[in-house]
Order: structure tokens, then sequence, then C-alpha cells
């Protein structure tokens, strides 16, 4: 079976990558009552964006493929609200809390004229 997408290719799938790499990091110096919460809630998400992009690329249609996007979208913006909440309570300096969000921002932008790019030219 010949992918439509060689996810490993995709700019998007890339900076997703980086992006779930951050958010280790940057959860690192969590405290260690967080490890079940914020910590775990952020590392979650933030590599179920680049696994979703990667598991629709294997989809045969478009419209399965824009469904994993959906989902990576959602997952991106469950990502933003819990780096809100995390500087909020004070567990994200500034710079860490601004460095995510414009990531976030980009991926999004990515991910849905991505999503507009398979709508407009389906497989």
């Amino acid at each position: 079976m010949k992918l439509r997408h060689n996810f490993k290719n995709l700019k998007v799938w890339n900076k997703a990558v980086d992006l779930a790499v951050n958010v280790y990091q940057i959860t690192n110096s969590f405290p260690v009552e967080e490890k079940f919460g914020l910590t775990s809630q952020m590392r979650r998400s933030s590599v179920s964006i680049p696994s979703n992009i990667a598991e629709g690329s294997a989809r045969s249609s478009s419209k399965a493929m824009t469904n994993c996007l959906d989902i990576s979208l959602g997952e991106s913006f469950e990502l933003e609200t819990q780096t809100i909440i995390a500087s909020r309570i004070g567990l994200l300096n500034q710079e860490s809390f601004d460095s995510l969000n414009k990531e976030l921002d980009e991926i999004q932008k990515m991910i849905i004229g991505f999503k507009s790019s398979l709508e407009a030219n389906p497989y």
C-alpha cells in the first residue's frame, strides 16, 4: 500500500514532534505532585498531536485524514488550555508560556491549512 502522505516529511508533523519534546522538557520542572495532573495531561496532549497526524497519513481517503487532523487540532487546543492553567497557577514562567503558545499557534494554523488543502483537493 502506498501512502498518500509520508508523515515524516510533513512540516506540521515535525513541528508537532518538536512541540512534544519541548513540553516534556518544560514539564520536567513541574512539582512531583503534578506527575498525574497537569504534567501527565500536557504530555499526553502534546504527543497526541503528531501521533494523530501520523495515523491520518496511513488512511486511504482525504476524509479519514481530515478526521485525524480534526483530532490533532482538538488536542492542540486542549494543550493550549492546559498551558493557560499551568501559567495561572505558577507552574509555567512567562517565557515558557509564550514559547509554547507561539508553537501551538503555528501548528494550529498549519493543521487548518492542511485540512483546507485536503478538502479542496481530495485524494
